[in-house]
């Protein structure tokens, strides 16, 4: 077994996996991420203006699902989940790349945040050069 501890939640305006975008460069809406008090030394030397890698427990994904239609489009053709970004998967953990507008104690205000009010955050990383793109 292994055991991660939520570190965070997301507050956003999302709240329907339907209507969200799919990724956070469709127009996702700005959204806070807000840490919990024991984690705030970690937030210590994040400034607005950077890009970090922000890591999410997708909470409502149906982790029995093995294959999708790529963007939940019929036409499409079934793909194995592990060549999708789907966030239904056995272990549904979200990847974003997000850009820091502003930190405010425990707050970080963030564009390009696709997930859903709620979402737990179970870590953050720095974007280390090109390569993370």
């Amino acid at each position: 077994m292994y055991e991660l501890r939520p570190i965070g939640r997301v507050r956003s305006p999302l709240t329907d996996p339907a209507t969200a975008p799919k990724q956070g460069d469709e127009e996702a809406p700005d959204a806070t991420v807000e840490f919990d008090e024991a984690v705030l030394t970690g937030l210590a030397d994040l400034r607005a203006g950077t890009d970090v890698i922000l890591l999410t427990w997708l909470d409502r994904a149906d982790r029995d699902v093995l294959a999708v239609h790529p963007r939940d489009d019929p036409a499409r053709p079934l793909t194995g989940v592990f060549s999708t970004r789907s966030a239904d998967r056995p272990n549904p953990v979200g990847l974003h790349r997000v850009h820091v507008l502003a930190v405010d104690g425990p707050r970080l205000a963030v564009r390009g945040l696709e997930a859903l009010d709620g979402t737990p955050v179970i870590d953050l990383k720095p974007v280390l050069g090109d390569s993370d793109r």
